[in-house]
């Protein structure tokens, strides 16, 4: 089995916990050694637009998702162990769902923005 930073397997974690601020911070801190990974990066932008999302930001969600849309592509269909294919459906429903004509929303109503499908990261053999 392949052997990755311990921050890439804490992000599975946090990212399936719904601690996305967390993963943020983990994918940042690996990223910031290899500024030309554009996975480390997607996961990143991904995981920061559901972040604004929850928090009321959509345009940044919309902006977000729409980077880790463009920046994930070349690593289809797997890459360190992430089945991108799994991936994708999620992002392509995320970028459906998030209103296009609206920027934000205050935290009090962000229960009325549509739902986000869920999405769990599992890491696979190669």
């Amino acid at each position: 089995m392949t052997e990755y930073p311990l921050e890439y397997y804490q992000f599975f974690v946090h990212f399936n916990e719904g601690d996305y601020y967390t993963c943020h911070d983990l994918l940042e801190e690996m990223w910031m050694t290899d500024k030309s990974n554009l996975f480390l990066k997607g996961l990143l932008q991904m995981s920061v637009a559901i972040y604004h999302y929850e928090y009321g930001n959509v345009k940044g969600a919309r902006a977000m998702m729409k980077t880790a849309n463009e920046y994930l592509q070349d690593y289809r269909p797997k890459h360190w162990g992430l089945d991108l294919e799994k991936v994708y459906p999620f992002i392509e429903a995320s970028l459906t769902i998030i209103p296009q004509h609206l920027d934000r929303v205050s935290y009090e109503k962000v229960d009325t923005l549509p739902q986000l499908p869920q999405l769990y990261l599992y890491l696979e053999d190669s």
